[in-house]
């Protein structure tokens, strides 16, 4: 199929074979015309490849091969008898990335001559090194410094060479050339047609470079927050975050081979592999040291403690396993430290097997998978500092409760005998008509050590997973008037009144009566202390909640109050809710915890609402039934409560 320019030049053609010549002014009117003719040919042809040209670059964001071959092949159509080119700068080479010349043999020979060195002894080299066009009109007299490169285009038979230099701002990339079997220069016009081609070559080398860096940081984004959700999800298991994040560093910095190494004993043993066979392994293992120096990359990275990167390990005299490089096939390798502060803990190695350096961008990538190796490690550490810790808690606290589980047995036993003792002196002094106070303060003294070690005891067991609970059926009503009777000898002291209130048909319940009564009284108890001159009540009601029946018991007072912060502390042992409160009301902080643990085993809590200078309520959740005894420590996690 013709293209556009060569339907043009027939049309011209013919209309020269049809028109007969003219003499002086008509003939010279016909050649005006004819070269307008041709300027406007030209003119059009280009406006249609670089169209053309353009269509490609739209259709082409991501690779730069179709948009190098539609310049050249738009340039053999614009530049006859002449050879164009695209040559890009790799690794100090000038290496050709696209050829077009109508003569085959002459194109294989224009291809042979690449790639060849960025210096000026070639045209192309000197165009882009210069940064500006190259036009020489007869290579037979082009400098001496081009020597080679002039030779070269002797041999290809090419006479004449433009070279259009493709620059990015202002560094030149590779360069754009027409060469031509015919001595001579481009027209002006010419120039300008093979400046646009530079340019649209590198528009399309920006496109794709553009492309590639966003498609690599989505990439990485991707990656790191794949690695991160695995170091979330995998606190207990490091060996899958580091496997993961040896593959990932593998994939996006494109490495041959991959390990991360840990700081094991005095050497840096591989934890993580990726591309290494097992007889490589092996071979590490038992033939290669890691400890710090000079004679292995590992060894080197982790002496420095920042990134080392040897372009090509073969050059490297310094490195002393030469053999290890063989059998792996190693040329090019990057190390960067896993770094603790300042302090190695291990690193990451990457490894190619041809001679590619690593960009900055994946030796910063590779820094932030040693960032993320590092946290999973010390994640892991400080894990498993805590769940030793733990353990080491809880068996201080089982000998704690131990020790005063023994102390209590042996100071009850002692305590007994002096109270029974003192009761029977009483009872003689009574008799006698002596004096009872000094009497009765010891016996006092004696019950209240008895309630505190008692208190004690029972604490004891139940952090040690011994307290078990005596479960019955029981009248709640008779037990709420006893508790109430109990108390009420205290409240007159305070000049506070008591009042209780049960529901009519409360019924009975089925749960541990004596601890039940215990913390009721320990409630009141608290209640009566807080308060004087006021009011005490104790109110009990059934409720249904979560498929149950329950049974609520309040017990308000309109005391002193407590503030948020005190209520934060009001169920620790050994704890009140004040210094204050302490000296002032005593006490030891046992019966409030003790009682909260008792309704926890039983199935239910202890809750408390106050206000500083308001009073408090504290309520007591049961279920009506308690199904069986729950023996030792009670769950972090509070029961349901009832609806």
């Amino acid at each position: 199929m013709k293209t556009r320019r060569h339907k043009t030049k027939e049309i011209k053609r013919r209309k020269e074979a049809t028109v007969p010549r003219r003499r002086g002014s008509s003939v010279d009117l016909q050649q005006q015309l004819d070269r307008r003719s041709h300027e406007l040919a030209d003119a059009q042809e280009q406006l249609t490849t670089t169209a053309e040209i353009l269509e490609v670059i739209r259709n082409s964001l991501n690779e730069t091969q179709p948009v190098f071959d539609a310049i050249v092949q738009s340039g053999v159509r614009l530049f006859l008898g002449a050879a164009v080119s695209i040559a890009l700068v790799e690794n100090g080479m000038v290496k050709a990335a696209a050829v077009a010349e109508r003569d085959p043999v002459r194109a294989e020979l224009w291809r042979k001559r690449f790639p060849f060195p960025l210096t000026r002894e070639y045209m192309h080299s000197v165009a882009i090194l210069d940064r500006k066009m190259l036009d020489i009109p007869n290579v037979e007299n082009a400098p001496a410094e081009m020597e080679v490169g002039r030779k070269n285009f002797l041999g290809s038979g090419y006479r004449a060479a433009t070279f259009m230099p493709l620059m990015r701002g202002n560094a030149a990339i590779g360069a754009l050339s027409v060469v031509r079997v015919t001595p001579g220069s481009l027209s002006p016009r010419q120039l300008d047609a093979l400046k646009t081609y530079a340019n649209q070559a590198v528009i399309a080398i920006e496109n794709t470079r553009l492309l590639n860096e966003l498609r690599e940081s989505l990439q990485q984004q991707t990656a790191t927050a794949d690695v991160l959700k695995i170091v979330s999800r995998s606190t207990f298991n490091l060996q899958a975050v580091l496997d993961t994040l040896v593959e990932s560093a593998a994939s996006l910095c494109e490495a041959d081979l991959a390990a991360i190494h840990r700081k094991i004993g005095s050497t840096y043993q591989q934890v993580a592999t990726h591309g290494y066979s097992e007889e490589l392994k092996e071979y590490i293992r038992t033939n290669i040291p890691m400890a710090p120096g000079r004679g292995t990359i590992v060894a080197r990275t982790v002496l420095a403690g920042e990134a080392v990167h040897v372009v090509d390990v073969l050059a490297d005299r310094e490195l002393t396993i030469g053999e290890f490089h063989r059998r792996a096939g190693i040329r090019t390798a990057l190390g960067v430290p896993l770094l603790r502060g300042s302090r190695p803990i291990g690193l990451i190695f990457l490894a190619r097997q041809t001679v590619r350096p690593f960009s900055e961008r994946q030796i910063e990538l590779a820094a932030t998978f040693a960032d993320q190796a590092v946290i999973a490690i010390e994640n892991v550490r400080l894990f498993d500092e805590i769940q030793d810790k733990s353990r080491q808690l809880a068996e201080a606290s089982r000998h704690k409760s131990q020790f005063l589980a023994n102390m209590s047995h042996e100071l009850r036993t002692p305590l007994n005998a002096i109270i029974g003792v003192s009761e029977m002196l009483r009872e003689d002094a009574e008799a006698a008509k002596q004096d009872l106070e000094p009497l009765d303060r010891v016996l006092g003294a004696g019950r209240h050590l008895l309630a505190l070690i008692n208190d004690i005891l029972d604490l004891s067991k139940i952090e040690a997973g011994r307290m078990e609970l005596a479960l019955s059926s029981f009248a709640l009503a008779p037990l709420i008037a006893d508790v109430v009777k109990t108390i009420e000898p205290l409240a007159a002291k305070n000049s506070n009144k008591v009042a209780a209130n049960c529901d009519g048909g409360i019924g009975t319940m089925q749960a541990d009566q004596m601890r039940l009564r215990q913390a009721l009284l320990n409630l009141m108890s608290n209640a009566n202390k807080f308060t004087e001159r006021g009011a005490i009540s104790i109110d009990a009601r059934q409720e249904q909640g979560n498929g149950r029946d329950w049974i609520t018991i309040t017990v308000a007072d309109t005391g002193i109050g407590m503030t948020p912060e005190q209520m934060g502390k009001l169920f620790q042992e050994f704890s009140q809710a004040s210094s204050t409160t302490a000296s002032k009301y005593g006490g030891t902080g046992l019966g409030l915890a003790i009682s909260k643990r008792f309704c926890q085993m039983m199935g239910g809590d202890i809750t408390v609402a106050s206000a500083p200078g308001r009073g408090s309520t504290f309520t007591i959740s049961l279920p009506r039934t308690v199904d069986a005894p729950k023996e030792g420590l009670v769950s972090d996690q509070p029961p349901a409560e009832p609806r």
